[in-house]
């Protein structure tokens, strides 16, 4: 049965894509999760993986040619398979409804995701806005904060709400103009790419029916709506009763819970914390609005001592305590991240001790010059930028069908934030001063701190410095982030007795860690590049000639 592979959209803003390299030719096996194709957008190069399973029967786009997003780039389906009629009409085989077996099978596969933006079949005027795709390895999202209520009135250009992402929280603005009818996840809520975030559209519209059918895995309703659309609406609404969890997604709180006082009123949220906890609902006692239970509650929730008697007969040492904290959208992507590099890549370590006496000396001269002022890690990522275009190997990417030598010098500098680390890029290193690398560094810092980088600013890299000397540790290993093929880490300056002209003296020396992945880069070569780095570090001088 015959699947047809459309140019996928991989970014928020991609309208079409540059097939960079195909992984599987035409007669291969394609398991689902396979790699086949890499995807130049209009932000990076991508991977492209299969959700499908069979013989990739046709490619539709060659290397280095560019279509459209949603255009025909390949079709897999069984070995030996005649394709001919989709590939002379492929869209009139998707419009059929009274096809065979296998066109029946395209119509499921390309309509659902159609239906998801087809406005036709909902009031008109009436815009449903998903979650946005903000990043380019994004998957969900999380509402950090509306700056619109349901009611407002809504610009071209506004920012709707502000999405925590898994790199930063991004201000998310309006492509359309209306009035905000329907919020789809309350602050604090995640939800995954393209799943119902708000609903705008002319004041005084009935939305109920579209916010169940969509969360009911559908925007149309059950029956084609007349022509006479604004009239079908309350129709619609009516059908929405049928979804038993359309109170859980209207902006009118929850579905109401029955116990022995009444109605409870809670939010999604806190009752899935209260599942988690084991809290018996009935037990909390909201404070938001008109009493409804909020996340807030939940967390400041304090069982009650059941029995007072078997309380006092047996009075514990000690009380078990301990805080959940939910994982960020930026933790989730550092540990998958992580992990697959960790265990993907070879790594391998390099140690070495460099004099750093010099370098605090050109350090304290450099910073007399009237507003400048470099630190020891400007230093270290400057003489590491003119080290890589020496060893391109070091400043190399592994991909699974080739290797890529930068010729370009893009370092990434690790900065550590509340949810874990970042990694901005100062791009063209070797080509900027020091002291426009430290003004760089400490503008990236400042506002990765404020959540305020953008993801152009952290993608890029060709190697990472990631630097804890000033947390007072002497050295340390890092996780290299890939495609690069190595991270540098670095420690703290530490005085200590030395051997120089055959005399004990006091000096001051740094070790460094190069992780390097085996794939790319031999021991030897890894070897190299520090000796020409110890060459830039303890006379860093040479590094202004």
């Amino acid at each position: 049965m015959a699947i047809i592979v459309n140019m996928p959209r991989l970014s928020d803003t991609m309208e079409e894509g540059t097939v960079a390299s195909w992984l599987k030719k035409v007669g291969d096996k394609v398991e689902e999760g396979d790699i086949l194709a890499e995807i130049e957008t209009d932000k990076a190069t991508m991977e492209f993986e299969s959700f499908n399973e069979g013989t990739l029967l046709h490619i539709g786009v060659q290397e280095g040619e560019t279509t459209m997003v949603d255009e025909l780039l390949a079709i897999i389906g069984d070995e030996g398979e005649d394709i001919s009629a989709l590939l002379t009409n492929p869209s009139a085989a998707v419009e059929t409804t009274t096809a065979d077996e296998t066109t029946e099978d395209v119509v499921e596969a390309e309509a659902e995701p159609v239906a998801e933006t087809n406005s036709t079949e909902i009031p008109e005027g009436v815009i449903v806005i998903t979650m946005p795709r903000l990043s380019d390895t994004m998957e969900e999202g999380t509402v950090a904060s509306w700056l619109k209520n349901i009611g407002d009135t809504v610009e071209e250009g506004d920012i709707l709400a502000e999405i925590e992402t898994d790199k930063a929280t991004m201000e998310f603005e309006s492509f359309n103009e209306g009035t905000l009818l329907y919020i789809g996840l309350k602050e604090g809520e995640s939800a995954n790419v393209d799943d119902l975030l708000a609903i705008i559209g002319p004041a005084g519209t009935d939305v109920s029916g579209v916010a169940a059918n969509f969360s009911a895995g559908t925007t149309t309703a059950a029956e084609p709506a007349p022509k006479e659309t604004p009239k079908a609406a309350p129709t619609v609404a009516k059908e929405a009763p049928k979804a038993e969890t359309v109170t859980v997604a209207t902006p009118v709180a929850a579905a109401p819970v029955s116990n022995t006082t009444g109605r409870l009123h809670i939010s999604p949220l806190a009752r899935k914390m209260a599942e988690d906890k084991g809290i018996a609902l009935n037990q909390l006692v909201g404070s938001g609005e008109n009493g409804r239970i909020i996340k807030r509650d939940v967390e400041n929730f304090t069982p009650a001592v059941a029995n007072s008697v078997s309380a006092a007969k047996f009075v514990p040492t000690g009380q078990e305590d301990f805080e959940e904290i939910k994982n960020s959208q930026m933790r989730k992507t550092i540990a998958k991240r992580l992990g697959e590099s960790k265990f993907s890549a070879p790594h391998y370590y390099l140690n070495v001790e460099f004099d750093m006496d010099n370098a605090m000396a050109f350090r304290t001269q450099y910073n007399t010059v009237p507003d400048t002022k470099i630190s020891f890690n400007d230093i270290i990522v400057k003489a590491c930028a003119l080290a890589l275009r020496q060893h391109p190997q070091v400043n190399s990417q592994w991909f699974a069908d080739r290797m890529k030598l930068n010729n370009h010098v893009h370092v990434g500098v690790a900065v550590a934030v509340e949810d874990g680390l970042v990694v901005p890029v100062v791009r063209f290193a070797n080509e900027q001063s020091l002291p426009q690398i430290g003004a760089a560094v400490r503008d990236f810092a400042g506002r990765a701190r404020n959540k305020k980088l953008t993801p152009q600013e952290m993608d890029g890299s060709t190697f990472t410095v990631s630097n804890l000397g000033m947390f007072g540790i002497e050295s340390f290993t890092s996780i290299i982030n890939q495609p690069n093929s190595a991270i540098l880490s670095v420690g703290a300056i530490v005085q200590k007795p030395v051997v120089k002209n055959g005399q004990v003296v006091v000096g001051n020396t740094i070790k460094l860690t190069l992780a390097c992945d085996h794939r790319t880069v031999d021991g030897a070569t890894g070897a190299q590049f520090l000796q020409t780095l110890k060459g830039y570090v303890e006379n860093p001088v040479t590094m202004l000639v």
